[in-house]
């Protein structure tokens, strides 16, 4: 059966793969972007290869924007998947950069979730998938202020899970390793926007592995795959981290933090 799906943050990456695909498969899908210029892209790139979907703007922090397209469309699938990623120790990290991660991580995905649960409660259906991260799961050195947006945002996951099942609604995670969209590259790169050894205490040989860690992304496709996959099936699991390696690492992870010392 067709779905109407919205996916937030389709102008690159995992939403971008995750839209097209959707749209191939036959379901209405209603791909958004955070600024028009990104719209102008999606839909010149989705006419080239004779995708049928829509394309709309959708900034996740503006209320208009989040007025609007509540007004317009009536979905059975939410996919939201907007999100942001700046770098830095967070000891010295500016907290207007944190402050923005929350707003889109977690302000913006929860409002638009909030206002599609209104209209799922009433029709007592309806699915909200949100794109967490592995950094949701545990701290990333580094990059612990966009996981800590994250691990607010699996809670809030969690708690909409349990208070929405008597509503037939449902609700999932999806949580990447490290994949090659260029997400987790810009966001090092955001580090030196603000980050001077000459003022600040962390040591610059601190990021020297970041190279490294970026050197061997995986391919965004299989990834996308499984939010598509997931967007899709009524009984998928909850939390869902891809690939299985990153998984057993997570876990791990967890089970080491139980005896770490202070």
């Amino acid at each position: 059966m067709s779905k109407t799906i919205l996916i937030t943050g389709a102008a690159s990456g995992f939403g971008k793969i995750a839209a097209f695909d959707l749209a191939k498969k036959g379901h209405k899908v209603i791909a958004t972007t955070q600024v028009y210029p990104q719209m102008s892209d999606l839909i010149r790139e989705a006419n080239e290869q004779g995708i049928d979907l829509t394309v709309d703007k959708l900034d996740v922090t503006s209320q208009r924007d989040i007025d609007y397209i509540l007004k317009k469309y009536e979905i059975d699938v939410l996919i939201s998947n907007a999100g942001i990623m700046e770098g830095g120790p967070i000891a010295e990290q500016p907290v207007d950069i944190i402050r923005s991660m929350f707003d889109v991580n977690v302000f913006g995905a929860l409002i638009l979730a909030q206002g599609f649960i209104k209209k799922f409660v009433e029709k007592k259906s309806g699915k909200i998938v949100f794109t967490s991260s592995m950094g949701g799961l545990w701290t990333v050195p580094y990059v612990a202020a966009y996981c800590a947006s994250k691990h607010a945002l699996e809670s809030i996951a969690e708690g909409l899970r349990t208070e929405l099942a008597p509503f037939n609604i449902k609700i999932a995670t999806c949580n990447p390793g490290v994949f090659g969209t260029g997400f987790n590259d810009r966001g090092v790169d955001s580090i030196f926007h603000w980050y001077d050894p000459k003022v600040n205490f962390t040591p610059e040989s601190a990021f020297d592995g970041a190279a490294e860690s970026l050197a061997h992304q995986l391919d965004p496709q299989s990834m996308a795959e499984v939010i598509v996959n997931v967007a899709l099936d009524d009984e998928s699991h909850f939390r869902n981290v891809h690939p299985k390696e990153t998984e057993n690492f997570v876990k791990q992870l967890q089970a080491d933090a139980w005896t770490a010392k202070s």
